[in-house]
């Protein structure tokens, strides 16, 4: 196992020397998230190629972990190639422009369709009445409601992209930045698993190079390399996986909200303000939340605080 662990680096390794050398490194920027694999492929591309100047950008969203901010900004505050941006609006006010999360990016993209173009569009019809072979990916019955006009909750995919990819590439744009070095691993599903190690778009390129790698090849790399992280993934806390905190589209989020009403319940509060209508959804259906589980005004004390209290 050591060999192969061994062996997947030195070609990782090799792989970002090939396109770092073939392309330029002052063309290059890493997205960075301050989790495991953002960090574990900033510290690859250091071995890769020694002394080099890549910024990693950071998107400050508002909505990352408290932990995982302070990783971020300890770096940023001992290495000038960490540098962080920010979304060009707040995260409450853009869920309410553009529209709430819910189950995942798919589910939305579909509802969000069908919300501006109604049944008439042959994707919406595609995703209520699936071919045979296409069944698993059908819309679940439960969620068949909200393409009818009783529902009302403005859905949208388009969080991620407004909260980190669009000011990720204003920054790119403005620093002529036109390749992004990202940590996505196909393991881990969805989307990713359809992500190629190189793609290009225009004059613009997505470089993948821990696509291939899996959870334990991650876990290793940092037990091996001694590589710090932040200390979400420790005990007590256990964290698996950081990203946006209390996001609808974790399948588990019960979960992490029971962790961060024990261990940050001040975090919590703010997860419930920002996904409310989202939260409110799930709890009424019974999906991914259980209305037991609501917190009460007195829990959550929003007679006594503001909402951009807890949101940047």
């Amino acid at each position: 196992m050591l060999f192969s662990n061994e062996f997947i680096l030195f070609d990782r390794i090799e792989k970002i020397k090939s396109i770092i050398n073939q392309y330029g490194e002052d063309k290059f920027y890493i997205s960075y998230s301050g989790g495991k694999d953002s960090t574990v492929l900033s510290e690859i591309v250091d071995m890769s190629i020694p002394d080099n100047g890549i910024p990693r950008v950071y998107s400050d969203t508002g909505i990352e972990y408290n932990l995982i901010r302070q990783f971020v900004f300890q770096k940023i505050d001992s290495d000038e190639r960490f540098i962080a941006i920010q979304p060009r609006i707040p995260i409450k006010q853009m869920l309410e422009e553009v529209g709430y999360p819910f189950k995942s990016k798919e589910h939305s993209l579909y509802v969000a369709c069908y919300q501006k173009q109604g049944l008439e569009s042959k994707t919406v019809q595609r995703y209520l009445h699936p071919s045979e072979d296409r069944k698993q990916f059908g819309c679940p019955k439960k969620l068949e409601y909200q393409f009818t006009e009783d529902f009302n909750l403005k859905i949208s995919n388009k969080c991620c992209f407004e909260l980190k990819k669009k000011p990720l590439k204003k920054w790119a744009d403005e620093n002529n930045k036109p390749y992004s070095i990202l940590g996505l691993r196909a393991s881990e599903g969805g989307n990713r698993k359809n992500s190629k190690c190189v793609a290009f778009s225009g004059n613009k390129m997505k470089f993948n190079p821990l696509l291939v790698v899996s959870d334990e090849w991650i876990e290793w790399f940092i037990s091996e390399y001694d590589v710090e992280i932040s200390d979400l993934y420790k005990e007590p806390y256990n964290f698996t996986r950081s990203g946006c905190k209390g996001c609808p589209y974790n399948l588990n989020l019960k979960r992490d909200l029971k962790t961060m009403q024990k261990y940050f319940p001040q975090e919590r509060k703010q997860c419930e303000i920002i996904w409310k209508p989202v939260y409110d959804e799930y709890r009424r259906i019974d999906y991914r939340l259980e209305q037991c589980e609501q917190m009460s005004i007195f829990d959550l004390g929003i007679r006594r605080i503001k909402d951009d209290e807890y949101i940047d």
